[in-house]
C-alpha cells in the first residue's frame, strides 16, 4: 500500500506518509487516511520523503485534504519533499496554502 498513517504521539497529529507515484491511483487511499484518521486530529502532516512523482490530481487530493481541515484555518504541512516534487508545489502556489518544510 502506497499510503501509510499513523497517529503523532501528540494524540492530535495525522502523518500520512505516501510511497512512489501520488496520482489519481492513490485517490481513494489518500481521502481515506484523512477522514478515517481519528475525530480528534486538528493537524495533518504529509510526508513525501518517499514520494517520487506527484502529479495535478494530487494537487487537488492535497486540495481536498484542506477543505477537509478547516480551509483557511487547516494546520496542514508537507515534509520532506524531494527537489522536483518540491518545484511542482511552488510553480502552484501551494506555499501559500500549506507550510512546505
Amino acid at each position: 500500500m502506497p499510503i501509510h498513517t499513523r497517529l503523532a504521539d501528540d494524540g492530535d497529529t495525522l502523518v500520512i506518509r505516501i510511497e512512489g507515484r501520488f496520482d489519481f491511483s492513490t485517490h481513494q487511499a489518500f481521502r481515506d487516511a484523512y477522514e478515517h484518521g481519528g475525530s480528534k486530529v486538528d493537524r495533518y502532516v504529509i510526508d513525501l520523503s518517499d514520494t517520487t512523482y506527484l502529479d495535478s490530481s494530487a494537487l487537488g487530493m492535497l486540495l481536498l485534504l484542506r477543505d477537509h481541515a478547516g480551509g483557511d484555518s487547516s494546520r496542514i504541512s508537507i515534509r520532506n519533499c524531494n527537489n522536483d516534487v518540491r518545484r511542482i508545489l511552488a510553480i502552484s502556489n501551494f506555499e501559500q496554502l500549506f507550510a512546505i518544510k
